[in-house]
């Protein structure tokens, strides 16, 4: 489907990948790796033709379609929910709008009998058929379905987008990729912006897309669920292996293991030949001999071990000063925007040491209840700050606070002061901005450069308490690993909101869920709490909840026998859901040709006993349609 040749790309002289070569084909789910920098973005932005690289050739099919989800993204402000959504279906709108031309020309006509009208009803007719053929009549349903999975509720649909977070507005984007017919998706970070349910859906719908998915993505667990095949850009170079992001990484050290002990092996009969080299040059009658050898050794396929970008960031948050034993203290506190209330009369106290992590769906108030703490927005209710608290705060968005216009070295000597401002090259050395990296601007980053810039920003202030919005998001999984485990280290206090479940393992010791405007507290890890839950893994407790609200009577167990009988029934459904279809396409057909041809059409023979006969089986069938659901709810019950 696409095919790359020897793709080159450099930056001021720097390859950031030099003659790489692969192809994409229909079924690749592709998780698209490496480490902040390496060129996963970029690599996006060629595929989708956004850029054109240094060398090589990128070749496709012929009418291949592509879609690709940007991680910034420009919206037509005044929109709905529903009309942005729509902006993915181009060509059925100008359809739409023909026929509705047509129609009013028709409604305003009364010269049945002339060329014009006849002209018109034919117009009216292809267009209808190209309409009917594009799902003109199941593109709203199937936006609604779209939406309604990717986290919105139906009376979201016709506000403005204008009101929206950027995170809200990613997900309508990516709806609208969703709907288009493209033979290709190109996903840049998809998940982070999406809670636990729609990382889900997500999840679900791209299993079942039969063209090509490349994804960049730091969620493992997503990378593991819905890819079958991983490319890995490290050192300008790329591997490539037919497997999930976790069985990869296996796979290619089990590759290098096997590529240095065979290039030990080789290294030691290199060794021996050189020595009977130089033994046979001193004597004469041996000189042939050492020639060959030489040959011999010319011809070697040196072995060479793949070469493994393990340069990481180097974390350690200090505690500023001691605080006293409580270091937060919540007291009937309540949040509401306008008549939506977010959070209501939350008690909460914190001690110091503790280390807790804020979990639930999209909307709960974890964002709320961090931004209230740290006196971002207002709220009714008490926050009491403890003896010597000092508060460090990273936000959701922190990376978009850094200006993009001054340099990665001048945005920090801007938040130090004259105890730290000798430390900013080692503290931006330890976050791998190193030599003259420190000169580049920040609008030149990748998201998970500036995430990285932000975090070192952060140590120029001093803290004991910590509170983290999604730190992890856009940073690559090695980053993930480190920051963890500086927070592990950390002696003072933090909070933590985050729906990224390998990162939450080992790293607190208390879980608040939101849910309902209030709070509940379990003991332990992520893992004490899924326990708690009685979920094998974080995902599951969204479905848990789903079924739920779904379905509040559904108490037992369906039986083996009723399963049986409703997996019939649903068979007969679906038979008959296509008789339907396929009797109301004929009728219209017969509508459309009575209005052209009307005089032709009654001429034949039986002509109204078929056509009545049609709409009779039709209305039939509509009845058994009632019945037959009728019968799976009772089967059901």
């Amino acid at each position: 489907m696409l095919n790359i040749h020897n793709l080159s790309v450099s930056f001021g002289g720097v390859y950031l990948f030099e003659e790489v070569s692969f192809r994409l084909n229909a079924g690749d789910r592709v998780g698209l790796v490496g480490k902040n920098g390496a060129g996963k973005s970029t690599m996006l932005k060629l595929l989708s033709k956004d850029m054109e690289p240094d060398t090589g050739v990128i070749a496709s099919d012929k009418d291949v379609q592509i879609g690709f989800l940007k991680q910034d993204i420009d919206f037509v402000l005044g929109r709905t929910v529903l009309e942005e959504a729509y902006q993915a279906f181009e060509e059925i709108k100008a359809l739409e709008l023909a026929m509705d031309q047509v129609n009013h020309e028709l409604a305003n006509r009364t010269d049945y009998e002339s060329e014009g009208y006849h002209e018109l009803m034919v117009k009216l007719n292809d267009v209808s058929h190209r309409y009917e053929i594009l799902g003109g009549y199941n593109y709203q349903g199937d936006t609604e379905k779209i939406l309604l999975g990717l986290g919105f509720k139906r009376e979201d649909f016709e506000k403005i987008t204008d009101t929206f977070s950027g995170g809200w507005r990613m997900r309508i984007e990516l709806a609208k990729l969703l709907l288009q017919n493209n033979d290709v998706l190109l996903l840049d970070e998809p998940t982070n912006h999406l809670d636990i349910e729609s990382i889900i859906w997500l999840e679900q719908f791209l299993k079942g897309y039969s063209g090509v998915v490349v994804i960049v993505s730091h969620d493992k667990m997503f990378l593991d669920n819905v890819t079958n095949r991983t490319i890995e850009i490290s050192l300008g170079q790329i591997y490539d292996y037919n497997k999930p992001y976790s069985e990869y990484l296996v796979t290619r050290e089990e590759l290098r293991t096997q590529q240095l002990a065979a290039q030990k092996n080789q290294e030691k009969q290199i060794q021996q030949t050189e020595k009977l080299i130089e033994k046979f040059r001193a004597k004469a009658s041996k000189a042939s001999m050492a020639q060959s050898l030489i040959k011999k050794l010319d011809r070697i396929d040196r072995i060479e071990v793949d070469e493994d970008d393990n340069a990481v960031m180097h974390i350690q948050f200090p505690v500023s000063v001691q605080p006293g034993k409580v270091v937060l203290e919540i007291d009937k506190a309540s949040k509401s925007y306008g008549d939506k209330q977010i959070l209501k009369e939350l008690d909460l106290l914190v001690e110091r040491g503790s280390k807790i992590a804020f979990v639930g769906q999209n909307g709960q108030g974890k964002t709320t209840l961090a931004k209230m703490i740290v006196t971002e927005i207002n709220y009714t209710g008490n926050i009491k700050l403890g003896h010597n608290v000092q508060l460090g705060y990273f936000a959701q968005n922190q990376a978009e606070y850094l200006d993009g216009e001054i340099t990665i070295l001048d945005t920090m000597l801007s938040a130090a002061n004259d105890g730290n401002r000798t430390k900013v090259r080692d503290i931006l050395g330890s976050f791998l901005f190193r030599g003259d990296d420190v000169d580049k601007k920040v609008k030149v980053l990748s998201g998970g450069e500036r995430n990285r810039l932000a975090l070192a920003k952060m140590l120029l202030q001093p803290f004991n308490v910590l509170v983290m919005d999604e730190p992890t998001n856009h940073l690559d999984i090695k980053s993930k690993n480190v920051l963890k485990q500086a927070l592990q280290s950390f002696e003072g206090t933090l909070l933590l909101v985050s729906h990224d479940r390998d990162f939450l393992q080992q790293l607190t010791d208390k879980v608040y869920e939101f849910k309902d405007k209030k709070i509940k507290e379990y003991l332990g890890d992520i893992n004490d709490y899924l326990e708690q839950r009685n979920a094998d893994n974080f995902r599951a407790i969204e479905k848990k909840d789903e079924v739920k609200e779904n379905k509040p009577t559904e108490n037992k167990a369906i039986s083996y026998e009723a399963q049986k009988k409703i997996k019939s029934l649903k068979n007969r459904l679906s038979k008959v859901e296509s008789t339907i279809a396929d009797l109301e396409k004929q009728i219209a057909e017969i509508d459309v040709e009575l209005a052209i041809n009307y005089d032709e059409m009654v001429a034949k023979p039986n002509f109204f006993d078929i056509y009545q006969k049609k709409k009779d089986t039709l209305e039939s069938l509509m009845e058994d349609w009632e019945k037959i659901h009728e019968e799976i709810e009772v089967a059901s019950m």
